[in-house]
């Protein structure tokens, strides 16, 4: 090289190393640490698909007077320091332990920034859940801030489901699903029932916080499984803490507890990232539920009490096929707007007896009682033929036997959900409903010396009763010495409380 070329380079390193000012001037795009196609992501691009908004993005509940003062339009952005300091506040009233690291910015900025308008639906939807899930958390003495896990699972997406088949709010897989008793069948997934999958989760928190003491452990187990983390455990050498192990869990699993601690940021400094919800067409205090005596059909229900089916769909996820089928086993509920909830209860059989020719497929269906039989593998016999002979799919019996393999081996039992008539079942002929108000009925609830009684009704629960009756299933339980193997026989008065 030429004197006059290591001049040029010798004034160029120079230029460089005193003016570091010339590197900030230069635009240069933000990474994040995200992994392709991101669950969390994808979880919350799933709500632009949901119809529970007033006018979509456009309807959003801005303040009249902001904190700051920002347009609508505004999108603040802070630096590193910022977003420390104000997770340090956090985590000081919180036993997760909430660190700020490059990860963590990267989901701050995914939902501040380029995902802002999906988080105000989000923020729309948590109105609707996290009341029930605070109530849920408190009842089993857990952090409230698990409530923030739910929207890194399914964004609050009730009818969520990930790549791996997890389903619901909380992405119960199928056999997880079935050690905390959500059931699945042909009609039905308790895992995107909301309640139940949060006791369901509830109990599964505390399951895990007994394995590993440490909750930030509880949420990569969460995601991953305790066998994951265990595993993960022995490869570092018998670290204990989440982020000594993080480098040796899945790559799904090293994201999800910076989503989670980004997620507890965003939903504590809204209003200083100018972001405000949509507005939700039912919030949590707007909805009521109904239990349900015949088998009926979404069809039946939006004809009637003028609902939309797709409204029907979201307040009731867990009806995979837009039916409630009503088994001898368990009580069946509705949920309904509020408003809907006397209408429904006023005019119960004439719905129940509403018919027209587009709802004959739904009418053939109610027609029958879902039955769950056993069924013994044969040899030669394999899942296709099997779920040819019972009118299913070979996906449904993976689902219901918790298997992922096509092939079975002679011998093993199979469950498995058909439809058939009841032998009871009388012939009548549908016809057009007319609304009517029935005679009232007598009071369920009466009093007797120190006890206030109830009597049983056809299709009761425990949960029910208690719920209608302002008490706890465990209350009942003690009053009427119920053991393991109680029953409710309809016409049987219980006690419901004391004078």
């Amino acid at each position: 090289m030429n004197r006059a070329g290591n001049i040029f380079f010798t004034f160029l390193f120079f230029i460089l190393a005193v003016s570091p000012r010339l590197h900030a001037q230069v635009p240069v795009p933000y990474a994040p640490d995200l992994m392709q196609d991101d669950p969390i992501a994808a979880a919350l691009d799933s709500l632009d698909k949901l119809n529970l908004f007033e006018k979509g993005y456009a309807h959003i509940n801005y303040p009249k007077n902001p904190k700051y003062n920002f347009p609508k339009d505004s999108v603040p952005r802070y630096d590193d320091m910022v977003y420390e300091s104000r997770l340090a506040k956090i985590d000081a009233a919180s036993p997760f332990d909430l660190q700020y690291n490059s990860v963590v910015k990267g989901y701050i900025e995914m939902y501040t920034l380029r995902k802002r308008e999906l988080v105000s639906r989000m923020m729309a939807l948590s109105q609707f859940y996290f009341p029930m899930f605070e109530e849920q958390l408190d009842k089993y003495n857990l952090p409230l801030e698990l409530k923030y896990l739910a929207i890194c699972e399914s964004a609050l997406n009730p009818m969520a489901k990930s790549r791996a088949g997890a389903m619901g709010l909380w992405q119960f897989m199928y056999p997880t699903g079935k050690i905390y008793g959500l059931k699945v069948s042909s009609y039905v997934d308790d895992r995107c029932d909301p309640y139940k999958s949060t006791i369901a989760a509830c109990e599964y928190f505390k399951y895990l916080y007994g394995l590993f003491g440490d909750w930030q452990m509880v949420l990569a187990a969460y995601n991953g499984g305790p066998g994951t983390v265990n595993r993960a455990i022995r490869r570092s050498g018998g670290k204990k803490t989440y982020w000594e192990i993080r480098p040796f869990l899945p790559k799904e699993t090293q994201g999800y507890v910076p989503a989670f601690i980004a997620v507890n940021y965003v939903m504590s400094y809204t209003s200083e990232h100018n972001m405000y919800s949509a507005i939700p067409k039912k919030t949590f205090l707007t909805v009521d539920t109904v239990n349900v005596k015949k088998q009926i059909s979404f069809t039946q229900i939006s004809a009637i009490l003028d609902i939309p089916v797709e409204e029907l769909e979201y307040l009731n996820p867990s009806y995979r096929k837009d039916v409630i089928p009503v088994l001898p086993e368990e009580a069946s509920y509705l949920t309904l707007p509020a408003n809907k909830i006397g209408t429904f209860v006023t005019n119960e059989n004439a719905i129940y007896n509403y018919y027209k020719k587009d709802t004959l497929s739904s009418q053939q269906v109610l027609a029958s009682q879902e039955v769950m039989k056993t069924y013994v593998v044969k040899n030669g016999e394999h899942l296709s033929t099997i779920a040819k002979k019972y009118g299913c799919t070979v996906a449904d019996l993976k689902q219901w036997n918790g298997i992922k393999s096509s092939t079975v081996k002679p011998g093993k039992k199979l469950v498995i959900y058909v439809y058939e008539k009841p032998k009871t079942e009388s012939k009548t002929t549908p016809v057009i409903a007319k609304i009517t108000t029935p005679t009232p009925e007598k009071p369920a609830v009466t009093v007797s010396g120190k006890f206030k009684y109830y009597t049983v009704k056809q299709g009761d629960s425990l949960y029910k009763i208690a719920r209608e009756n302002a008490t706890t299933v465990d209350e009942l339980k003690r009053l009427n010495g119920f053991g393991a193997k109680f029953s409710l026989v309809p016409g049987k008065k219980i006690k419901v409380g004391t004078l």
